[in-house]
């Protein structure tokens, strides 16, 4: 019998489709790697994994061959390889952004009375990974029915807008080769050249403005969010909706936009981000 027929982990049946055997044990060999444990040969991760060696071989060297993992070539031991520390930075600055900028992003949303945002960019799109609502009972905040998860473009928003600014080259090129730069609202910029000189602006000024790109009546203004070695990871924004602030996009920038920059500065420092 092949590998996947193999009897199943304990707890799973045959019923559980969507379980890759495969792939479980593949985790399980990169779970073996320990603090004390850095640095194991065939023999014994097939004895953590509960495999034998030929299998245990051809798992790990597809792994090492995608960098996973790596093989010393003088003992002929093998350790975690670059895309696996990869992988864990991901997780720690992912867990860390979170916690630091919770608190944060709420003192921005009391201090001015709007709702306050948090998104990451995720290819042509930015995903909403945090959202807050002020505390005070004369609240100006707004919903527009977007929640943790939701996803927008990127080049119609503001925190796209701040994300993209900082990308490289090719990065951008190939995002905005993948974005429909559809009017979304009465100002949305559908030209790429346009949206590309905006962008530039953004990186000059640090930070990005959306005046009715997106939806009729709905402004924000966004900054960019660095980590420790001054990547831009995330956007912080401030909603506004001229319903609430019939005002000049220029007299709203200028009372948002320092407590707004302030905020992200310091979720930046807490980073780990040294200017």
């Amino acid at each position: 019998m092949t590998d996947d027929d193999s009897p199943r982990p304990r707890g799973r049946t045959a019923a559980d489709a969507s379980f890759s055997v495969s792939l479980e044990r593949g985790l399980r060999i990169l779970s073996a790697f320990t603090g004390s444990r850095s640095v194991l040969g065939i023999a014994d991760l097939a004895r953590a994994v509960g495999l034998n060696k030929s299998t245990t071989h051809r798992y790990v060297a597809t792994l090492t061959k995608l960098d996973y993992m790596q093989q010393d070539p003088e003992t002929k031991k093998y350790f975690l390889g670059p895309r696996a520390a990869d992988l864990g930075f991901a997780a720690i600055d992912s867990m860390e952004l979170g916690r630091v900028a919770g608190p944060l992003l709420q003192a921005l949303a009391d201090e001015t009375g709007y709702t306050v945002s948090m998104g990451l960019c995720d290819g042509p799109d930015i995903v909403y990974v945090d959202r807050r609502r002020s505390g005070r009972r004369s609240s100006l905040a707004m919903d527009l029915n977007l929640h943790v998860g939701s996803r927008l473009p990127a080049y119609c928003t503001s925190m796209g807008k701040a994300l993209l600014a900082f990308k490289d080259a090719a990065a951008l090129r190939q995002i905005l080769d993948h974005t429909d730069m559809a009017r979304r609202g009465p100002k949305t910029i559908t030209n790429r050249e346009q949206l590309t000189a905006a962008l530039a602006k953004v990186r000059q000024s640090g930070v990005a403005v959306n005046d009715e790109e997106l939806a009729p009546g709905l402004r924000s203004f966004a900054a960019p969010v660095r980590d420790r070695s001054g990547e831009v990871v995330a956007a912080v924004n401030v909603a506004v909706h001229l319903t609430v602030a019939p005002t000049a996009v220029e007299a709203l920038a200028a009372r948002i936009e320092p407590p707004l920059r302030r905020t992200a500065a310091e979720i930046s420092r807490r980073l780990g981000h040294r200017p």
